[in-house]
């Protein structure tokens, strides 16, 4: 016997399941009777969002004076916020997109609701610059169209580059996310019962037959857009990063942040996606297609990318201290050791320390140790944006100029409030779309390979794979 022995990889479906039994689990979500949870998860998500609709209601009748901010600190949560929001955004793009064009089959179960993930998001993070210029009464002055006061946006700054990378990236997710569902939309058309989601879904699947033609058009149409979004998960956090680093603020004027805040978008991002994915698969009974493998891989990408952030703050240091700038290393002291100390030791903790526990595979295999890592790491990212947007701010280059920077309850509100626009979108998006590719993830499974199909005996031979049972269905 050698000693080296092949593991086959793991099944990507757990369980013996064939093609029609994938499309029933799936397509019972979305239309069998609304369940009671639907609607008690509905109630907080709601009762959230009319709190976000308040809050802007009464910040544009007072103006932005109702939040915490100052004279030196003119970003305040509502920066930090919009940050944020735009990082979790990446996952889903990413594990649909590039994960695709890299051919890593094991993204067919989880890119359906990462890139409805992502579209979420990004109308979270967009409301805060929004709301954040005040007089929102005449927002359309930020806008290049023709006016009677020949008032034009400033294209050379970078808070512009935003508005076109963050609205690029959000039209190109949703028709990516868009062309992914219309063979599920006509497999929902041709199962639902009653006329209205036939009529529905029917309009919205495009006349989608599944004939060769068809499926032509949809794989080609699908891989344009799949190499357009690629450059998008790279830029768009980039040009977010040139908000900070083309400034002359210490802590703020960096070449390292480009690549730092991709790297912690997609820590953020691919997080989001886990704590969503775990509650998804133990409510509706996903464990054979979301499976322990599924997570186990993403925790990989975490650990990568939080050693990634984490080598970004040393770095951060080193370039401080080696420019020689007295104001840089100053700042970063000042945030180790200065009022906002408990921001960056928290966000040290959380970014830096806690993935690392995913080296074991005893840990990054067990779903409730992994789920509480996951919104520690979301913890960790919001923190870490605070302590760029603030601590650089509130202590630039004249101490007589500084000043503490506290939120008020209308900046808390205001980011709670994005959570209920965001679980409301997300449960909507469970409750009529489905929550897995399933045309994707059916042509991954063994029994979708012609190779496993004995000619003699006229049976399917299903492949021994880890995790899995061998079996064999008759065709």
């Amino acid at each position: 016997m050698s000693k080296y022995e092949y593991v086959p990889e793991p099944a990507l479906v757990k369980g013996n399941h064939s093609f029609s039994s994938i499309t029933e689990l799936v397509t019972d979500v979305n239309l069998r009777p609304t369940p009671k949870a639907w609607y008690l998860a509905m109630l907080p998500a709601n009762a959230l969002l009319m709190l976000l609709l308040a809050s802007i209601g009464y910040l544009i009748w007072q103006g932005t004076g109702i939040w915490g901010l100052n004279n030196p600190v003119g970003w305040g949560w509502a920066i930090i916020n919009f940050v944020w929001w735009v990082g979790i955004g990446h996952a889903g793009t990413l594990i649909s997109a590039i994960l695709f064009l890299f051919r890593q089959d094991w993204r067919t179960a989880i890119n359906r609701f990462a890139e409805a993930m992502t579209i979420f998001a990004v109308m979270c993070a967009g409301i805060f610059p929004a709301i954040h210029v005040g007089r929102i009464w005449v927002i359309y002055w930020v806008f290049p169209v023709p006016n009677q006061m020949a008032m034009w946006p400033n294209f050379n700054s970078p808070l512009l580059w935003d508005v076109f990378a963050v609205s690029t990236y959000f039209t190109v997710s949703l028709l990516f996310w868009y062309v992914g569902l219309i063979p599920d939309l006509a497999t929902l058309r041709d199962k639902a019962s009653d006329k209205i989601r036939q009529v529905a879904y029917g309009l919205f699947s495009l006349g989608w037959t599944g004939s060769n033609r068809h499926w032509w058009n949809y794989e080609k149409a699908y891989m344009i857009l799949a190499g357009l979004a690629t450059p998008l998960v790279l830029s768009v956090h980039t040009i977010v990063s040139f908000d900070f680093a083309v400034s002359m603020i210490p802590g703020w004027h960096t070449t390292i942040f480009p690549p730092y805040f991709v790297a912690g978008a997609i820590f953020s991002g691919f997080a989001m996606v886990l704590t969503l994915m775990l509650v998804a698969r133990e409510i509706f009974g996903m464990k054979d297609i979301m499976t322990d493998d599924h997570m186990e891989k993403m925790n990989i990408v975490i650990l990568v990318t939080g050693s990634m952030v984490g080598f970004a703050y040393m770095m951060e240091f080193f370039i401080a201290w080696y420019s020689g700038v007295e104001y840089e290393k100053a700042i970063f002291l000042l945030r180790a050791t200065g009022p906002y100390a408990w921001a960056y030791w928290t966000m040290m903790t959380c970014n830096v320390v806690s993935p690392q526990v995913f080296w074991f595979k005893k840990l990054r295999t067990n779903v409730k140790f992994t789920f509480a890592i996951s919104i520690v790491v979301n913890i960790g990212m919001w923190f870490e944006r605070f302590v760029i947007t603030v601590t650089s701010l509130a202590n630039d280059y004249l101490p007589s100029s500084w000043d503490y920077y506290s939120p008020t309850i209308w900046d808390v509100l205001t980011y709670v409030g994005t959570f209920g626009l965001f679980f409301t979108m997300f449960l909507l998006f469970l409750r009529f779309l489905p929550m897995i590719a399933i045309a994707e993830l059916k042509a991954v499974m063994p029994i979708a390979d012609p190779h496993n199909y004995d000619e003699e005996t006229k049976e399917y031979i299903a492949p021994k794979t880890e995790g899995s049972n061998t079996h064999s269905e008759t065709v």
